[in-house]
């Protein structure tokens, strides 16, 4: 059996589809303290975005923290999609 060693490959990096991503948003205004008000985790941006702008009608603060999260895959390009083996663990 023939052993290659790639210095480098270029993996494209995508979305894992088997997990959802988070978004949340915590309120950051305020003059000598944040106000802290968080929107709660959501699996999409649009419960986020409706809480900021409830939550800026209601008290008139416009400045949030927004934090966006998922889980990425990285995936080698089909031609060495045989050839390259992870080291240690994962298949």
């Amino acid at each position: 059996m023939t052993r290659r060693v790639f210095r480098y490959v270029p993996f494209t990096i995508e979305q894992d589809p088997t997990a959802e991503p988070e978004y949340e948003a915590r309120c950051v205004s305020g003059d000598d303290a944040e106000c802290g008000a968080e929107s709660g985790t959501h699996s999409g941006p649009e419960p986020v975005e409706e809480w900021q702008r409830r939550h800026t009608q209601e008290t008139g603060h416009r400045r949030c923290w927004r934090d966006f999260g998922d889980y990425a895959v990285l995936r080698p390009p089909p031609e060495l999609a045989g050839c390259v083996r992870p080291v240690g663990g994962e298949p």
